[in-house]
């Protein structure tokens, strides 16, 4: 068979995702099998490729990938979310481009130009996921506003309302003023920002006196409508009851008395703006204070501020400090440190704002969802973060579910009337249930479809996808389908440990509500990727590499290993690009090792040497033993362990290890009984990389033999564990460290593959030797003859391997002179290890205070200084 030198990953990955997809070979139907079922967290419909998607589609895909050869029905669902406020964001931008604005359309014109941009754009990430190997089923592939999803998402409006779980009201909400539009407490960064505070004098009403307050946002003063002191403070009592004149707009406003002031902060005094602060929100319902909102919805002062109406927040910032300092209200001001929220989606500065919104009572429905996991019927991989969400969920608030946007699922209220009032509205599927249900309220059946105007507002995006583990499957629409029935509850959910709470937690309570039952058995949480100088990746700092150009440049399996090497379970991981350059190298040692093997010729004339029997029988063992560490690793969600545990089996045990053993003579043929172990041992190999590298192994596997159309290594079954023989592995691991002795030796001595050893043994019967092994000795230390003595050998090199004692004369193949300089050297060396042991060992507080298990190796480095200087003293003697 001709096999390429090098390895082309272009060209296989390209072959076989082809052939993958030509086949079938990632559909999943319901049978009989077991499932295992994974939905892919939806990317944004927006969004490209990056860093965090390659870590979390790689975990998918390897769990999805080994479910499937361990003869599990596996589905991975994948899908794209319609991300209402980031794709509205894009939609926007690209029509003022072309010189039209959002606000000259309508609804359904600009629904187009969205729908028309979505279908070009959007789902650019699901082809991307294809060049990693992702080995999804994309029949089935779902997008979040797809007609039948978004039904689904309009009945559970309807049914939550019906309920009595939503409600509108006016409450204090994150303004994004660049979206125009509520975005949610999980949607807003905050961030530490320099910033100044500002002294400024309130004068008391009707007396010659003042009380000063410190603020970072002196625009907001126009808003103010009281200002508050702690009762206990000695410094404001005579104030009480009184009232003082807000600088500028000299509006009388109350002073009030409340415990939530601090006294240490600031003057101790604070301006109360309810319309504008949470916790003045808060006081103003208290205290039955005014409202008075200052801000458009983009973020500029209305008729209500009374002055510099129409300014930016921030230009009004700038203009309204020279105006306090010539009213003489400005008394200081200094720099200061706070912290600001900003839109995760905009990076705009989040502006508090009174607004009439949608709201879902989170109480009651969230119980079900924090008892199974604090239960651990839904598990947390790794199970730290089961304190975190504990804390999220035991402080919930009511999650505000309408936006002010026209890109998402509109909400289903209708109002009524000409001049409706605000809870003039009915809740329905349709227009025509809407209809038929005013009628019923109303009392009026001249109501027609024209006296109706649906809500402006659509759902806020993570109301469509809190349902997408039974959406995917229709199982709102449709509960007792058969997909819904046989995949439902999935298996497993990768995602990321910031999304924990206004994603995952949200399709838990989802999942109880609709299904009585978990949404997925668990949830894996990935680590944030980062750089080596541990900040996030992101295309503003410019430190996050193109995941295309890295796998054009180091494969799609390179990539996806140097992913894998470096991400422990929900702890950041430190990206580097020389881990995918680890990976590649690893992909061509795995070729390679195939090219060898492959060019060996058999005669089925000649025997099997007793080393290459040996080295079988070990190799099997030492496979079987990694099978168990890596079942053991994938059940404890250490996928990173497991793919270094298959590394190494392959690179160290298989490679260096087994092929050099069993390895003919240069251009001499090999035995049929050994070739065939090989390949057998190579196609199980190739099996168990598999999941982590899907495309080389594919190429080495259909290479092995002539293969059937249709069939392919991503459907074959994993090796399953046999018994291992201890004895065995134990006896290797003698023969190995003996014949690493021996070649330490031929480096030392300068001695050549053509200058043979002999190596004698000492009383190897009383001792831990392996005679099983001295083919396999002989072999990989190029030793003629193995002997054994009672006695020491004069003029000989020796060795310790656990208690037995190795002599390998040396005649006339070294400089007796020179070493005995070498050793006198290294004997000087030992002799000054050994005293700092033994002074660590005489320290009375180390010996007291260390672990023991750090005590008894330093223990063990004395034992074997003293035995290493024994043998040095003894063999400098003998050559003397």
């Amino acid at each position: 068979m001709n096999i390429a030198s090098k390895y082309d990953p272009a060209r296989v990955e390209e072959k076989w995702y082809s052939y993958w997809m030509e086949h079938g070979l990632f559909r999943s139907t319901p049978d009989e099998r077991e499932p295992y079922c994974i939905v892919i967290p939806p990317p944004n419909v927006t969004g490209v490729l990056h860093m965090g998607h390659m870590l979390n589609n790689t975990l998918q895909d390897v769990l999805i990938r080994r479910a499937r050869m361990q003869g599990k029905n596996a589905l991975w669902v994948p899908g794209t979310d319609h991300a209402s406020i980031a794709t509205e964001a894009r939609v926007v931008n690209m029509l003022r481009e072309q010189g039209i604005e959002k606000g000259d359309l309508t609804r359904e014109a600009f629904l187009e130009h969205a729908w028309e941009w979505k279908e070009k754009h959007g789902g650019i990430i699901l082809e991307q996921l294809k060049k990693l190997g992702a080995s999804c089923d994309w029949s089935r592939t779902k997008f979040t506003m797809d007609e039948e999803m978004s039904e689904s998402v309009l009945r559970v409006f309807v049914d939550l309302y019906r309920k009595g779980h939503i409600y509108r009201g006016i409450r204090m909400v994150n303004w994004d003023p660049q979206a125009k539009t509520a975005v949610s407490d999980e949607e807003v960064n905050y961030k530490e920002v320099q910033s100044k505070l500002y002294y400024l004098d309130y004068r008391v009403e009707g007396a010659d006196d003042h009380i000063t307050i410190a603020t970072t946002r002196p625009e907001t003063i126009l808003g103010d409508t009281a200002v508050c002191v702690h009762p206990e403070d000695e410094r404001y009592h005579r104030f009480h009851g009184k009232k003082v004149i807000v600088p500028l707009v000299n509006r009388p406003v109350p002073i009030i008395v409340d415990e939530y002031v601090d006294r240490e902060f600031g003057t101790g005094a604070l301006k109360i703006t309810p319309a504008h602060d949470i916790n003045d929100y808060t006081l103003g319902l208290k205290h039955n204070l005014e409202s008075i909102d200052i801000f458009s919805d983009d973020g500029t002062l209305n008729e209500s501020a009374g002055i510099l109406v129409g300014v930016d927040r921030f230009e009004a910032r700038k203009q309204i400090i020279p105006m306090l300092e010539t009213s003489g209200s400005l008394r200081k001001q200094e720099d200061y440190m706070n912290k600001v929220g900003y839109s995760e989606r905009t990076d705009a500065v989040i502006e508090p704002k009174l607004s009439l919104q949608w709201f879902l009572k989170m109480d009651e429905l969230s119980k079900p969802a924090l008892a199974h996991v604090l239960d651990d019927r839904v598990k947390l991989q790794p199970p730290k973060f089961k304190n975190v969400y504990r804390h999220w969920m035991e402080n919930l608030k009511d999650w505000c579910i309408s936006r002010q946007l026209w890109w998402g699922q509109r909400i289903p209220a209708w109002f009524y009337g000409d001049h409706p009032g605000p809870n003039d509205y009915v809740v329905a599927l349709t227009e025509e249930e809407a209809l038929v249900e005013a009628r019923k309220v109303t009392g009026n059946n001249q109501l027609t479809a024209a006296d109706l105007h649906q809500d402006e507002d659509v759902l806020d995006t993570w109301f469509s996808s809190w349902l997408w583990p039974i959406s995917v499957f229709d199982g709102i629409r449709n509960p007792d389908n058969p997909d819904i029935n046989y995949y439902y509850p999935t298996n497993d959910l990768v995602t990321a440990p910031e999304i924990l709470f206004f994603w995952v937690a949200r399709m838990i309570i989802a999942g109880y509500e609709y299904r009585d039952e978990r949404p997925f058995n668990n949830v894996y949480l990935t680590g944030i990727v980062r750089d080596s100088q541990r900040r996030k990746m992101s295309k503003s700092l410019g430190n996050s590499p193109d995941p295309i150009d890295l796998m054009k440049k180091y494969s799609a399996d390179g990539v996806r290993v140097g992913m894998l090497l470096c991400s422990p379970a929900g702890n950041d991981l430190l990206f580097e690009e020389s881990l995918t350059e680890q990976g590649r190298n690893f992909s061509n040692k795995i070729w390679n090792a195939f090219r060898l093997v492959n060019a060996w010729e058999v005669n089925n004339e000649i025997a099997q040497p007793v080393s290459s029997a040996e080295a079988i029988q070990w190799f099997n063992a030492r496979l079987n033993k990694a099978l168990g560490e890596i079942e053991s690793q994938f059940s404890r969600y250490r996928i990173s362990d497991a793919l270094m545990t298959t590394y190494k089996l392959f690179w160290d045990e298989f490679s260096s290890w087994y092929l050099e053993t069993i390895k003919p003579v240069y251009q001499q043929p090999i035995d049929a009984e050994t070739k065939h172990a090989t390949l057998d041992f190579f196609d199980k190999l190739m099996r168990i990389l598999h999941p982590f590298m899907p495309f080389i192994t594919e190429e080495l596997w259909q290479l092995m033999q002539k293969r059937e159309e249709g069939e392919s290594l991503m459907i074959a079954s994993l090796p399953q564990k046999e018994r291992i023989d201890h004895k065995l592995l134990h006896d290797f691991d003698i023969a190995r460290e003996v014949i690493t002795q021996v070649r330490s030796i031929r480096k030392e001595k300068n001695l050549g593959k053509n200058d043979t050893l002999r190596l004698l043994v000492k009383n190897a019967s009383a001792g831990d030797y392996p005679v099983r092994m001295e083919p396999v000795i002989s072999k990989m230390g190029i030793i003629s003859d193995i002997g054994q003595t009672e006695e020491k050998i004069e003029g000989a090199v020796s060795f310790i391997v656990r208690n037995v004692e190795y002599y390998v004369p040396l005649g006339n193949l070294v400089d007796t002179g020179e070493e005995i300089k070498r050793m006198e050297k290294e004997l000087e060396y030992t002799r000054g290890f050994m005293h700092g042991v033994l002074k660590k060992l005489g320290n009375e507080r180390f010996v007291s205070n260390a672990p023991e298990a750090v005590v008894a190796a330093e223990r063990k480095k004395l034992a074997d200084a003293e035995a290493k200087i024994r043998t040095l003293e003894e063999q400098i003697a003998a050559l003397s």
